[in-house]
């Protein structure tokens, strides 16, 4: 427990740090843009690594567990996960000016376009819900570390990022701040936006119900323990 601890420390200042210290610039401009992505992608992925390898070890003794899922949790869970990779794989795959290095596309007259109508956080938002799945059926304290962790980041992900790119875009950022919303459907149910599912790609939404269906089938032989009941 105490390495998974250690990595999920790392991982989230990883992700959090540069930024809320203010040394990320310091940073980013000697090296330049495009190679303090790729410094950053390394780094994260070597940090995920490391929680993935934690986490299986921290699983081998769980201690005390707080409490099981049952049959109807786990189709729940099952849902869950579907609207999570619906958020994930596309929203990977769509131009948006949260992702890195892609702050261009809010001046766009059609930035909000296919998953942008949903939210403005695909991405992070898949993750929330992924994470949020997982803590539904898993009740030990590796799982309440990792899950928990996760869905803290990704939320307050959506959170620095809006206010980094109102510090950097100004009122370009404010107009399509306007016409969309961080929380999934909310523009939509506010009357701001409509679902435009053919905008989204049906490749991109088809992609999703692959690695939906894959996870589902190997998540016995990847993670020991059946996606569905």
């Amino acid at each position: 427990m105490t390495n998974l601890i250690a990595a999920l420390a790392w991982f989230t200042f990883a992700h959090l740090g540069p930024s809320l210290l203010g040394f990320r610039g310091a940073v980013a401009n000697p090296l330049g843009r495009g190679a303090y992505a790729g410094l950053f992608s390394l780094v994260s992925a070597a940090s995920l690594i490391w929680v993935i390898v934690a986490y299986g070890e921290a699983r081998g003794d769980p201690g005390e567990i707080w409490w099981t899922a049952g049959e109807a949790t786990r189709w729940v869970q099952a849902i869950l996960q579907a609207l999570a990779l619906f958020l994930i794989v596309p929203g990977l795959l769509t131009p948006n000016p949260t992702s890195v290095a892609q702050e261009g596309v809010a001046s766009k007259p059609d930035a909000v376009h296919g998953m942008l109508r949903i939210t403005r956080h695909p991405f992070l938002w898949g993750v929330a819900i992924w994470a949020a799945g997982h803590l539904l059926v898993n009740g030990d304290a590796p799982s309440l570390a990792l899950f928990g962790t996760m869905l803290g980041l990704a939320v307050f992900g959506t959170i620095s990022i809006d206010a980094k790119r109102r510090r950097s875009l100004g009122a370009t950022w404010d107009g399509f701040a306007a016409r969309t919303s961080s929380v999934p459907f909310a523009a939509i149910l506010a009357g701001r936006q409509n679902l435009a599912l053919g905008e989204i790609g049906w490749w991109r939404i088809a992609l999703g119900v692959l690695v939906y269906a894959l996870l589902l089938g190997g998540h016995p032989h990847l993670f020991g323990v059946a996606a569905l009941p």
